[in-house]
């Protein structure tokens, strides 16, 4: 039984699986040479920087 139990993946907790997820993440942009920040720049959505435009209504209808 002891070959059954070996083949079946260990359980492990979710903080643990996220941390080996970045150290796989980690050695993986080690080995392409590319700086981490440089990495997550890329991958940023581009937002747009346009800013709310005032409510001029009261000008348009000259209310008090």
């Amino acid at each position: 039984m002891s070959d059954n139990e070996s083949r079946q993946p260990k359980k492990i907790d979710l903080a643990e699986a996220v941390r080996q997820k970045l150290q796989q993440k980690k050695q993986q942009q080690a080995a392409n040479g590319k700086p981490s920040a440089a990495g997550n720049q890329t991958t940023k959505m581009l937002k747009s920087q346009n800013n709310k435009k005032p409510n001029n209504q009261r000008r348009r209808t000259g209310g008090s």
